[in-house]
Formats: structure tokens, C-alpha cells, sequence
């Protein structure tokens, strides 16, 4: 038998008994399971340590030296195109292997959480988009199964799943891919081991430590052994129908998957039957929410469509209506020069009659009268051709005033620019004649001004009066 434990064949004529080939096998043996043990207790000290020193980086905010520290033992060091090697962290203990899985999937969400350019800054642009990629693109549920599990979908630990489905569900572009791989885990974790190996690692073939170098470090077995495996599961199928199902809109396949599992006993399967209703009458009564805010903007736009067009509607015809008063204006002024026209006789006579009309102007047979402007006006035609009275004309005043308050005021509606520019402007003018000296200067012109006006009113009453 080599040194190395593997045995070999020697043709001797002499033949060893079943119990002296027994009580030499079992010193190998014992040997090679102590080897087995310390080289198991040196690995998982080597990760214990490795887990602390990333933890107290990560603690300390620095990620990249976290997430470099951590690598090496959650990752194989040989890359082939077949399955790869177990990573370090796989033949630790079961505790130490969740810590340090459970950390390097908090790394990563820390990562994926900083700011573009933090991350780009930390890690370089090209490192955390594809750090960021492996992500939300559930890669690295796939890294974590091959490199920590040997493939075995269904060998996970629970908590880790947990962990993962949880990254997925706050990162992944879409739920569906969280979807399929929480639905592989289960079915693969529910179908029976049919591996024989664990039966025989009591055996002293030497051959069965080939077998056992790529076995899963977890056993399957349902994830229900303890209390703690059972919540752990329950845990699981909660992040599965309660919040993966209900993002990709499978609430009828939820309630079934709910009502058919055999892990959940009445209570909880009541429980999560209620919790899932409430989450669906919460998503349609946002959606009715929604509808109705989009309805109520809608009809807001379109009053506010028809207000503008009855106040456009409404200024126009304002318009008309002005325009037509003055068009009135403007005809009747016209027809009653016109007709003082054609009726004033011409004023180019003869000096006698000039001086007729001069002597006697109350007499009958005198000409009609000269107004200032040098046209006549017929007497019998008084009543129809007078100007507007000074009543009418102030209706028209007051009608032109309120048409044009009513036309700032729907300006200052439709541009509150204009109002704030006004406001400024009355602003400005008060800030300026607050100071002592424009006032005095501006008081100076007024008082001139006024004299002025006052001189000229006093000529104007003197040469009257002459």
C-alpha cells in the first residue's frame, strides 16, 4: 500500500486473513480521517479570519478592500470549462459559510447602491458596470451555486437564498428571472438524494475520498430538520408568492402555490392567503388612484381648454362690439357733415346780403347760421343730426373701461409675467421717490409746470375777456 493511501495489488503466494487485513486498514484509515479533519479545521480557520477582516473593511465603508479580501475565498482558483473546484468557502463550516456568503451578497448591494460616480471613482468605470451587471442580471446567484455548492442547485443553504432572492428582488431588471431560480431551488431541494455516497464514508476504500472531494458541503434534506430550517423555508416561500409572483402579475398561480404547499400548516397558509389579498386590493386600489388622478387631470385640462377658448371667445366678440361702436361712430359723424355740406349755401354772395345777414340775424329770411367750422346747419334738423348726449358717452367711457379691466385682468391670468413686471415697476417708482432729492426735484418741475399752465390759463382768460 503506497504512501498516499492508495493501494495496489502484489502477487504473493501466501494469502492474509479477513481480521489481519481488517486490523491494517483501520491505522490507515484513522490516519487519513485525521488528515481529513485537520486539513478541514485549517480551511475554515483560513476563511473565519478572512471573514472578520472583510467584515471590519466593509464596516469601515471600504469596499473595494472588502470586496478583494473576500474574493479569494469564495471563488476557485482553478477556471475550467467543466465543473470547477469548490471554493474555500465550501468546505468550511455551515455557519461560517452562510456568514461569508451572507457578507459578500451585502458587499455587492452596497456597491450596486452607490452613486454612478462614487462607484466609478471606487472601482473604475468599467469594474462596477460589470460589478453592477452581475447583479441585476442574477449572475451571481449562478457564481455562488457553482463555486460554494459544486453546481447543486438544490445543496444552497437557505439563508443564502434568502439573501439572494432579497438582492434580486431590490436589483434585478425583472422579476422573472428571480422567479425561475427560487422555482429550480425548490424543485431541486424537494426531489429525493439519490447519491449513496454519505452511506459508504464510513467505508475504508481509499477510493471514496475521490468521491467526497466534490461533494456538496450541504445535505439535502428538505430544509426542515429544525425549527430554524423550517422558518428559514417558510422565509423563502414568503419572498416567492408574496413578493416575486405579485411583481410578475401571477397572483392566481401565488394563491394556488399558497394553498397547495405542504410546508405551511393552516394558520400560516390563512395568513399568507390574507397578507397576499391585501397586497392585491392595495395594487388595484392604487391603480384605481391612479385612474382617477389621471382622469381628474385630464378633466382639469379640459376645463381649463374651455376656459380659454369661452374668454377668447368672449374677448372677440368685446372686439366686434367696440369696433362696431365706433364704425357707428364714425358713419354718423360723417352723414352729419356731409349733409351740413350739401345744404350751406355758398358764402361767396354778395357784400349786401353779408351785411343783411349781419344787421338781422333773428329774422326768418335770414340764412341758416354758421357754425364754427363754416358749415350750416338746418334748423328742422336739429334732432337728427345731434351728437351723442354726455350720458351716452359716459356709458361708453365706463363700457370701454370695464372691457379694459376685464381684458388685464385675462392677460394677468394668461401671463403672470406681466403683473410681476408691473409690480416691479410700481416697486421701482416707490424705491425712487423715496429719496429726499428726486422728490424735491421732481415737486421743483411739477410746481414749474403748473405756473406755467397757470400763466397761460390767465393770458388765455385775458384775451377772452378783451
Amino acid at each position: 500500500m503506497s504512501s498516499d493511501g492508495s493501494s495496489t495489488t502484489t502477487l504473493r503466494p501466501t494469502v492474509r486473513s479477513p481480521d489481519a487485513f481488517s486490523s491494517s486498514s483501520h491505522p490507515l484509515s484513522n490516519s487519513l480521517s485525521s488528515l481529513s479533519s485537520s486539513r478541514h479545521s485549517s480551511s475554515s480557520s483560513h476563511v473565519s479570519k478572512t471573514y472578520k477582516q472583510a467584515s471590519t473593511l466593509f464596516l469601515t465603508r471600504r469596499l473595494p478592500e472588502a470586496l478583494s479580501t473576500i474574493l479569494p475565498v469564495i471563488q476557485s482558483s482553478t477556471e475550467t470549462d467543466g465543473p470547477a473546484d469548490p471554493a474555500p468557502v465550501a468546505r468550511a463550516s455551515r455557519s461560517t459559510r452562510i456568514k461569508v456568503w451572507t457578507l459578500y451578497l451585502t458587499i455587492l448591494n452596497a456597491i450596486v447602491e452607490l452613486d454612478p460616480d462614487e462607484g466609478k471613482e471606487a472601482f473604475g468605470a468599467q469594474d462596477w458596470r460589470a460589478l453592477c451587471s452581475k447583479v441585476r442580471d442574477g449572475e451571481v446567484w449562478v457564481e455562488v451555486v457553482r463555486y460554494g455548492y459544486h453546481g447543486a442547485e438544490g445543496d444552497v443553504d437557505p439563508d443564502v437564498v434568502v439573501n439572494l432572492a432579497t438582492l434580486l428582488l431590490a436589483h434585478a431588471r425583472t422579476q422573472h428571472l428571480n422567479q425561475k431560480r427560487l422555482e429550480d431551488y425548490l424543485a431541486a431541494s424537494l426531489a429525493p438524494n439519490l447519491d449513496l455516497t454519505n452511506r459508504f464514508s464510513d467505508s475504508p476504500n481509499p477510493s471514496g475520498r475521490f468521491h467526497s472531494r466534490h461533494r456538496s458541503p450541504a445535505k439535502r434534506t428538505g430544509g426542515t430538520d429544525t425549527p430554524k430550517d423550517l422558518n428559514t423555508r417558510v422565509k423563502i416561500l414568503e419572498l416567492y408568492t408574496l413578493h416575486v409572483l405579485p411583481r410578475n402579475e401571477e397572483w392566481d398561480y401565488a394563491r394556488e402555490f399558497i394553498s397547495m404547499s405542504s410546508i405551511l400548516d393552516d394558520e400560516r397558509r390563512e395568513a399568507f392567503l390574507q397578507a397576499l389579498q391585501s397586497l392585491q386590493d392595495e395594487r388595484d386600489e392604487a391603480e384605481r388612484r391612479e385612474e382617477e388622478a389621471q382622469r381628474e387631470e385630464e378633466e382639469r385640462q379640459r376645463r381649463e381648454i374651455e376656459e380659454a377658448r369661452r374668454l377668447r371667445a368672449k374677448n372677440e366678440e368685446r372686439e366686434r362690439k367696440r369696433l362696431e361702436e365706433q364704425r357707428a361712430l364714425r358713419d354718423g359723424g360723417g352723414s352729419e357733415v356731409d349733409y351740413g355740406v350739401e345744404k350751406t349755401p355758398s358764402i361767396s354772395g354778395s357784400s349786401k346780403g353779408s351785411r343783411t345777414n349781419r344787421a338781422s340775424p333773428g329774422t326768418a329770411s335770414g340764412p341758416p347760421a354758421i357754425s364754427k367750422g363754416g358749415l350750416a346747419r338746418p334748423r328742422g334738423k336739429t334732432a337728427a343730426t345731434s351728437k351723442p348726449t354726455f350720458g351716452s358717452r359716459a356709458t361708453m367711457v365706463m363700457s370701454r373701461l370695464a372691457g379694459l379691466m376685464e381684458h388685464l385682468g385675462a392677460s394677468f391670468r394668461t401671463n403672470p409675467m406681466l403683473l410681476m413686471r408691473l409690480l416691479a415697476f410700481v416697486l421701482g417708482l416707490l424705491l425712487v421717490l423715496g429719496q429726499k432729492d428726486i422728490r424735491e426735484r421732481a415737486r421743483r418741475i411739477l410746481k414749474t409746470g403748473w405756473d406755467k399752465i397757470k400763466a397761460t390759463a390767465g393770458m388765455g382768460v385775458k384775451v377772452s375777456y378783451i
